[in-house]
């Protein structure tokens, strides 16, 4: 329904009828108010639907790492688009695991861009208080209603309550006010090694090139209701090192009896000292060979920071993630300075040989150490994995597997970009004071969009609150116990707002 536009008047005299031909022409237009209201009584009254939606999906785990449900993972979020008003969907097949690309022409001047991923980290049950696939609502003290499951948060809860924006639009009987293009993957947990093949897939490509940026849906609101705007994330290279007897050539070729150890090199052994070098002695500061160099942190970042770590609290946070001190125990800014500014090299996971119960005396012909790496802006991935490489070989650490399994560049955007002016504008609107990270410590592949060709602003947004993401007890905030921090409901409500604000 058209708004009449009040207080215009004649910028030339003449027949009314020629006036209003040009009229626009000669004033500025004044935006109609967006109809908020109307769309939350639909948001609200579809809350039991949007609810069943989520639980669905995350009822279908798509686990890269495992080659588990990747095509039914994409068939899956193919449907959840159509069903959400995208008109054209259409699988894109990659060298990896398929992706998924569809864009909704709502006749809006404007377009933005959507990245979604349909993967899902790996879980074990036993580590669970609630079954990981049942998405079951349970009362969470301190926090109000969630529910918890397997990619609750990261990313399926946000994305679904996106889509529940898009229902509720539609069903309150007003346009999408952008049009969209979305791009999904199914490879996010394991570093994104094929995003390239599908974002710059041609057809893809030039959709995109159409956005003013892509934006990522998240939940962002900690448990007291503040708000971070991120301006990009860091870049990672997830790898696997292995030791081996064969590779090697010293050491079993398969595993061996403990006693032989005073006879037979191990490659365990091997692998460990080849770990050593790669840190110093305290784990936290990189040490190979020619490796970028990190710059150091800017004042504007450094502002950010302090601008940020002022009003959060730091007790809360070291409880949250059950840690007492800080790298050389340094104070709360310092240590979130270190945060955005500093690489790392990060063993998440080394295995060799037996690892069950009770003592088996062998000598495993095999030893391997799960890596990644998190870059800064000024890094890149193909240097960092180089000067790894050289570094071993020098190192007399030559024959140890350098597996790469995916990884990417960093990503930044910059703070008065349209699509971060438009987050900021909405927060204020709902009456929360954000305030600007300079990026997020985890990565996301923005760099494909920010990066050249397409070298767009990208993102996240959404309000509400979740957090276990890669670990047991993963949530997403359903009924907010604090009027402060959204729900479901208003979450949804917040990518409304957001899309109306993009198309001003």
């Amino acid at each position: 329904m058209k708004t009449m536009v009040p207080g215009i008047r004649h910028c030339f005299s003449g027949h009314w009828l020629a006036v209003a031909a040009l009229v626009f022409a000669c004033h500025p237009v004044v935006a109609a108010k967006p109809p908020l209201d109307a769309i939350n009584k639909v948001v609200i009254s579809q809350h039991d639907a949007s609810i069943k939606r989520l639980q669905d999906w995350i009822a279908l785990p798509s686990i890269a790492a495992e080659d588990l449900n990747s095509s039914e993972g994409a068939d899956y979020m193919a449907r959840l688009a159509r069903e959400a008003g995208f008109q054209t969907v259409e699988i894109i097949q990659t060298s990896g695991k398929p992706g998924v690309f569809a864009t909704l022409d709502a006749g809006a001047k404007k377009t933005v861009g959507l990245y979604f991923m349909y993967d899902v980290k790996q879980f074990d049950p036993a580590e669970w208080s609630s079954p990981p696939l049942e998405a079951r609502i349970i009362e969470r003290p301190g926090v109000g209603k969630v529910m918890m499951g397997r990619g609750a948060v990261n990313q399926k809860g946000p994305q679904s309550a996106l889509l529940a924006a898009l229902h509720a639009i539609r069903d309150a009987n007003e346009s999408v006010p952008v049009n969209l293009v979305l791009v999904a993957e199914g490879e996010e947990e394991i570093g994104s090694p094929h995003i390239g093949e599908l974002v710059l897939n041609p057809k893809v490509k030039a959709a995109l090139g159409k956005t003013i940026g892509v934006f990522m849906p998240s939940a962002s609101q900690s448990l007291d209701g503040q708000v971070r705007v991120s301006l990009g994330a860091k870049g990672v290279v997830e790898l696997e090192l292995v030791a081996s007897g064969e590779k090697w050539g010293r050491g079993p070729a398969k595993d061996i009896h403990s006693s032989l150890k005073a006879m037979v090199d191990s490659p365990s052994w091997h692998l460990i000292k080849a770990l050593n070098t790669l840190v110093s002695d305290d784990g936290n500061t990189i040490t190979i060979d020619n490796y970028p160099v990190a710059p150091p942190i800017s004042a504007e970042d450094r502002a950010m920071v302090a601008a940020a770590t002022a009003r959060s609290s730091e007790e809360t946070f070291k409880k949250q993630i059950g840690v007492k001190h800080w790298i050389d125990d340094l104070d709360w800014q310092a240590a979130n300075e270190r945060l955005v500014s500093q690489p790392t090299v990060n063993i998440e996971g080394l295995f060799g040989g037996y690892t069950g119960p009770g003592g088996k005396t062998v000598l495993p012909h095999k030893a391997v150490a799960k890596i990644d790496m998190r870059l800064v802006p000024g890094m890149k991935m193909e240097d960092a994995v180089s000067a790894l490489k050289a570094h071993l070989a020098k190192r007399g650490f030559g024959d140890i597997e350098v597996n790469v399994s995916g990884g990417y560049d960093p990503t930044s955007t910059r703070a008065d970009s349209e699509l971060i002016q438009a987050q900021m504008r909405v927060l204020k609107g709902a009456g929360l004071d954000p305030v600007m990270w300079p990026r997020n410590a985890g990565s996301y592949p923005g760099f494909v969009f920010t990066e050249a060709p397409l070298s767009l602003a990208s993102g996240h947004f959404g309000l509400g609150h979740g957090s276990g993401a890669h670990a047991p007890d993963e949530y997403f905030l359903i009924e907010s116990s604090n009027p402060a921090v959204r729900g479901y409901d208003g979450a949804v409500l917040s990518y409304v707002e957001y899309l109306y604000e993009l198309a001003r």
